[in-house]
């Protein structure tokens, strides 16, 4: 009996052995199949992000183009000030993407270099992506170069506007103490060329404190506080005859006898005045005394 079990027993090991055999092999399978399956994984996600990445930079070069077509200096001296400055934001998150696009793509290459799946298509990827990159780069420098232009010119523009302004001024400035100035000599000749004359009885004279007189007194002219406002004011250039509505008028104010004659005209007498300047060089006075 016991001779048997061990006869049994013997026949049953090999086919243990096989059984664990087959069961390692079973897992050592798994194992390549997971591994391969995680480095296609790997390459699928390393080629779809190499894809999104042409995607952002084509996206970029499209939005790069459009500026193209917008930023000049002749064009930006036509926008808003708005409008300009929503041009430099744009232009600055370009280049924000540009280098953040740069970025992203050297750890891509970083990353495919290290593994298995690197090969020629993909170094031809990446050089194509550092190329047009590159070409991203240089547009912006570009667009940012002509905003500065356009900022110096329309600088330049504002300082000679404030130049002009400023001259402008000092003209004006000069224009109006010139006109101020014109306006105190034209007073000036005016009040030279300025002339009085009162035309009364004595009584209205004396009523208007234009003279003074008494018994035995000498009669003195324009003393005291006469009332100016009874004198009709002329101009003594163009000033050359009175009439004198009297038959007898007399000459109060001293004016040379030769610089002027009374004419009868009718019945009344009328002032003439022969020669201007000499009638008033003593005083720009006339008193007129009549009967």
């Amino acid at each position: 009996m016991y001779l048997v079990w061990l006869m049994a027993g013997l026949a049953i090991l090999p086919a243990c052995q096989r059984s664990n055999k087959l069961e390692a092999e079973a897992l050592r399978q798994d194992s390549i199949n997971a591994a391969l399956q995680d480095s296609i994984n790997t390459a699928n996600a390393e080629k779809d992000s190499l894809m999104q990445l042409m995607g952002d930079i084509a996206d970029g070069m499209q939005q790069i183009k459009e500026l193209e077509d917008i930023v000049s200096v002749k064009n930006l001296n036509g926008e808003t000030p708005d409008r300009k400055k929503q041009l430099r934001d744009d232009i600055v998150l370009i280049q924000q993407s540009i280098t953040k696009h740069k970025n992203r793509l050297a750890e891509l290459e970083k990353r495919l270099k290290q593994s298995t799946n690197y090969n020629t298509q993909m170094e031809k990827s990446i050089a194509n992506l550092k190329m047009q990159l590159d070409d991203q780069q240089k547009t912006i420098n570009g667009l940012t170069e002509q905003l500065a232009a356009a900022h110096i010119q329309i600088k330049n523009l504002n300082q000679s506007v404030d130049s002009l302004n400023t001259v402008n001024k000092a003209v004006v400035k000069e224009k109006e103490a010139a006109q101020e100035e014109s306006k105190q000599l034209t007073t000036e000749v005016n009040n030279l060329n300025t002339c009085y004359y009162v035309i009364g009885s004595k009584k209205e004279l004396k009523a208007h404190k234009i003279i003074e007189s008494g018994f035995l007194r000498k009669t003195k002219i324009l003393q005291g506080d006469f009332e100016m406002a009874y004198f009709t004011k002329a101009d003594r250039r163009t000033l050359s005859e009175i009439p004198l509505h009297s038959k007898k008028a007399q000459l109060m104010t001293n004016h040379p006898s030769d610089s002027y004659e009374l004419v009868d005209q009718g019945n009344m007498k009328t002032l003439h005045i022969l020669n201007p300047a000499r009638f008033w060089e003593k005083s720009n006075f006339l008193v007129v005394k009549v009967n």
